[in-house]
Formats: C-alpha cells, sequence, structure tokens
C-alpha cells in the first residue's frame, strides 16, 4: 500500500518479483495505490475512503485475495452479515 500514484513504488516492487520469478509460485500480489483521477478536496480520511485505501478496505481486499468474499465483505459491512 502506498500513497503515491501509479507507477510509483509498488510497480518497482511488481517488476522484481516478477523478474525473479516471485509471481510464478502461490505469492499474491495485488498493488494498492492512489488512483490516477482526480481526487475533491476533503480530509485525509476522506481522500483515503475515495481512493480505496482505508483500514477496512486494505483488510478486505487482502481477504478477498485469500479467498475469504464473506469475510472480505463483513470487513466493509461489519453489521451487515
Amino acid at each position: 500500500v502506498e500513497e503515491g500514484s501509479i507507477g510509483g513504488f509498488g510497480s518497482h516492487v511488481m517488476n522484481f518479483l516478477a523478474l525473479e520469478g516471485l509471481l510464478d509460485g502461490n505469492l499474491k500480489f495485488r498493488p494498492m495505490c492512489l488512483p490516477d483521477k482526480w481526487i475533491e478536496h476533503g480530509s485525509p480520511a476522506q481522500q483515503l475512503e475515495e481512493a480505496g485505501l482505508t483500514s477496512s478496505q486494505i483488510a478486505s481486499t487482502v481477504l478477498a485475495v485469500l479467498g475469504r468474499p464473506k469475510d472480505s465483505l463483513a470487513v466493509l459491512q461489519p453489521n451487515m452479515l
């Protein structure tokens, strides 16, 4: 997770992992960074929410990658399940 934009540090890490063959096995990698679009002015918390980078959104992404979609949704909507 980075607060940089697409093409930042996360892209370099992914490139390294790919070149070393580390993405060929069981390693799961999902880059999460600020989107390449305009985000309205607001508090840092509001901007992270819009970008999908809050702690619950990050946890949800991790759980989804691990094959736990129900848990992924529960993190985002704790009172719904």
